[in-house]
This record gives structure tokens, sequence and C-alpha cells, in this order.
């Protein structure tokens, strides 16, 4: 188990990480961040917004799933928004240089890591 700044770190440690947080999506409120190049209280909270339309959509769509991630690729950079399943309201976001990065290796980086993470 490790706590939020313990995960983060992990986080940078992969080749082409840029920053990563940690944000509580019921207030849009970053809980942790780490690394630089994007400001992360705004993304915080412009992301929460994306995951909030994205499980009213599933609702409205009846789907009994939950998100493993949300991937949005851009020129780049690569920024990847992971839901925690074991902590309810919070998701990690992940800022990755696209031309650093390897995708598959992100995914499951940020996916270990959410799994052990602890508050």
């Amino acid at each position: 188990m490790a706590n939020l700044n313990d995960s983060l770190n992990d986080l940078m440690s992969l080749d082409g990480a840029m920053c990563a947080a940690v944000v509580d999506y019921n207030s849009g409120m970053m809980l942790a961040s780490a690394g630089s190049g994007v400001d992360m209280e705004l993304a915080a909270a412009g992301n929460t917004e994306v995951v909030r339309a994205k499980m009213k959509t599933m609702k409205a769509l009846g789907l009994n799933e939950n998100i493993d991630d949300i991937l949005i690729t851009l020129g780049k950079q690569y920024h990847i928004i992971r839901p925690a399943a074991k902590l309810a309201g919070i998701f990690v976001y992940y800022v990755l240089d696209n031309k650093r990065a390897n995708l598959a290796l992100a995914r499951r980086k940020v996916s270990d890591v959410e799994g052990a993470m602890t508050m």
C-alpha cells in the first residue's frame, strides 16, 4: 500500500512522465500532485467534468460497468484519467510526453499505482 505522494513519485519514474495528480471528482479538488508542464489545479477541475460526464452518460445508457481509464491523445501528450476502484470519488490524472512515453507501459503503471494507493 502506498500513500498519495509515494504513488505519484512512482508514476513520475516512468520515461516520458511529465506530471500526475490525485483528484477528488466530487469537489474537483486536487489532493496531491507531482511534476510540471501542466497547470494541475486547472487540469484537475477540468478533468473532473470529463469523469462526471462519462459517468452520467454510462448511467443514461444503462451500462453497468466501471471505467478502467480514459485516454486523451494530443499532438505532443498523452493524458490518462483512471478512476480509483477502491477509493470512491477519486481519480488519477497522468500526463506524458508522447515522444518519450510507451502508452501500454503507462496504462499498466497507472493501473498498478492506483491499485496500491491508499489515503
